[in-house]
């Protein structure tokens, strides 16, 4: 049964529909006379009735705003608020960076106020005077604000949404990720096994051999490790300094380490049994630093992988190039694109075929099907 409270109180309820829980929050009545209100969806009761007790206790202090009222600016700071305590410090940034482009034109406005037209000018300002790229990915932000307030129907359409950014023929929006040939990868893996450091050495062999990112590399412990089976664990990421989270849910996996990989890590485990005189420690980091209490510092597989491949002739490369060769060599040789996604942690498979998209065109090229061909050959008799 739903709670009804008065003006700043609220409501939740089962939403039939969706099978969601609805938290409500009324605020009265706008000039006309039509309610004004605010509402959210979650999983259960128990978390419905935490975000209103929260909206609540903001509307109690005079620190929630009409939602007729409410600017893009003050929209904006709540929202980077909850993605400062959501993500990474280096995406948190990037997020203020793109937002501050937006602000000082916008940022005055009533969310309700801004429209297709606002946007559609602000991106082509942004085209004139900044990268494609950056055109883009402020786009993309405001498009995730707008979106949560549509959501919480504090407004009631995302004027985000009509406007695309549509690039000049031949740009690129990111950097495009390189996929080492296979005589630059055999060039590579024969250098690291004599690189005079081995831990820089086997950190990179794992990030092309088994596609891990740079900080999932890095945040590894003995205990990820398990020589017996042949598998390798994500648990954590080594990033900015300090410990955190895998990118997403899915970038916490389980790989299987192909046996070439297997046997050096075997040694590498031996060559630390006798430094240390003892077997490693499972809290003991695979890639310990200078200062054996941190991983290896986050650039220092980039600065070796640059010295690497100047030595050998190979036009440059990016550690992140290593694991986009691992994607791009599994799809070459036939692997289905949701192993393909599992194995790289990605999020989804769209996100998967989103980076590979080219790969497997060419890939497709191959399949050509003559079906005369195939009418023409004598069929098996029972």
């Amino acid at each position: 049964m739903a709670k009804k409270r008065g003006k700043g109180g609220g409501t939740t309820y089962l939403h039939k529909a969706s099978g969601r829980w609805c938290a409500e929050l009324n605020l009265g009545y706008d000039g006309d006379g039509k309610p004004l209100r605010v509402r959210s969806y979650h999983p259960t009761r128990k978390e419905a009735e935490a975000w209103l007790a929260e909206q609540v206790a903001l509307y109690h202090k005079g620190l929630l705003a009409d939602p007729s009222t409410v600017t893009l600016q003050e929209w904006a700071e709540r929202w980077l608020e909850r993605k400062r305590r959501e993500v990474r410090p280096r995406t948190f940034e990037s997020y203020r960076y793109e937002l501050g482009l937006v602000l000082p034109t916008l940022g005055k406005l009533p969310l309700q106020k801004i429209t297709p037209s606002h946007i559609r000018a602000l991106v082509d300002n942004l085209l004139q005077t900044r990268k494609p790229r950056t055109a883009r990915a402020v786009r993309t932000r405001l498009h995730a604000i707008f979106e949560e307030a549509l959501n919480l129907e504090v407004i009631h359409r995302n004027p985000v949404s009509p406007v695309k950014v549509k690039l000049p023929r031949g740009s690129t929006t990111d950097r495009a990720g390189r996929s080492l040939e296979a005589h630059e990868a055999a060039a590579l893996l024969t250098a690291l096994d004599t690189y005079k450091d081995e831990r820089i050495a086997l950190s990179l062999r794992l990030m092309l051999n088994l596609g891990l990112r740079v900080g999932e590399c890095l945040g590894l412990q003995w205990q990820d490790l398990d020589l017996e089976a042949g598998t390798l664990t994500i648990r954590r990421a080594w990033s900015d300094g300090r410990l955190t989270e895998p990118k997403t849910p899915s970038s916490r996996r389980t790989l299987p380490v192909p046996h070439s990989t297997l046997e050096r890590l075997r040694a590498y485990h031996a060559m630390w049994e006798d430094r240390l005189g003892e077997t490693p420690p499972a809290t003991l980091w695979l890639f310990p630093g200078n200062d054996p209490t941190r991983p290896l510092d986050y650039r220092a597989p980039a600065h070796a992988l640059r010295r690497i491949v100047k030595a050998l002739g190979i036009p440059p490369l990016r550690v992140h190039d290593l694991r986009h060769s691992y994607g791009s060599h599994l799809l070459a040789n036939g692997a289905p694109l949701e192993l393909v996604s599992e194995r790289m942690g990605h999020a989804n498979a769209n996100i998967t075929l989103s980076i590979y998209r080219h790969v497997l065109e060419h890939e497709r090229q191959g399949w050509v099907v003559d079906v005369e061909t195939l009418l023409s050959r004598p069929r098996a008799k029972a």
